[in-house]
């Protein structure tokens, strides 16, 4: 079973890709997770990474002092090792997923019975479409027929943006469903998490929870 692998050290990292970055040496968390993924953190910024390397990407640990990481796009993140504090692998084994509460669950239930509201000509493929990581909230198709992929959020943050992305890496290697573009639905969006959404090609809707329960205006917000 994949494994995940926690390593603390005091090291440097660098990146190379679309632009440059040095972190200088310092004691660091280093996750590598059972998908591929490795993020690298320090005692701040609650869960949110100094650096990262989403999958699909390859680690060569060289001669166990420089670690080079690689992704599909050729951009590398290269850590250097100067030492090793502590190295473990766990088996964390299936996540159960998240369980949403009552409003979020209730979004989707509305938006799914109501799914045109998107644009028109769209229709429901399924809701909760499963997936090896977890459930889409909704699956669709555009007017046009392409699949569309729907992630729903209370609160539109950052974190919701990055698990839609590795939803739309996955489906996308599906060739019944690809291309799939994805929509990030929430009642609130953050500004961070709609500019990192863009930047992604993902669409942003803003849910009116009433007009969806027939209460007020029923048109959606599309930005």
């Amino acid at each position: 079973m994949p494994t995940m692998r926690l390593v603390i050290a005091r090291c440097s990292v660098d990146y190379a890709g679309r632009l440059t970055a040095h972190l200088p040496s310092a004691p660091r968390l280093i996750l590598v997770k059972a998908d591929g993924s490795v993020s690298i953190h320090a005692d701040d910024r609650a869960y949110k990474p100094l650096n990262w390397m989403s999958p699909p990407c390859t680690l060569k640990e060289g001669d166990g002092s420089v670690w080079t990481v690689v992704n599909k796009a050729g951009e590398k993140l290269i850590i250097t090792m100067e030492e090793i504090l502590h190295d473990s692998s766990h088996e964390l084994g299936v996540d159960p997923g998240l369980v949403k509460d009552g409003v979020e669950a209730h979004l989707q239930e509305l938006l799914a019975g109501r799914i045109d509201t998107l644009g028109e000509g769209y229709t429901l493929i399924r809701r909760e479409y499963p997936t090896a990581i977890g459930p889409v909230d909704i699956l669709c198709r555009d007017g046009g027929g392409a699949t569309v992929a729907v992630e729903i959020k209370r609160r539109g943050e950052i974190d919701g943006v990055e698990q839609l992305t590795r939803y739309l890496e996955l489906l996308n290697r599906d060739p019944h469903l690809s291309p799939v573009r994805g929509v990030f639905a929430a009642q609130e969006i953050k500004p961070q998490a709609r500019v990192l959404a863009t930047d992604r090609g993902i669409g942003c809707v803003v849910l009116d929870y009433d007009a969806l329960r027939g209460i007020e205006d029923d048109k959606l917000k599309l930005f």
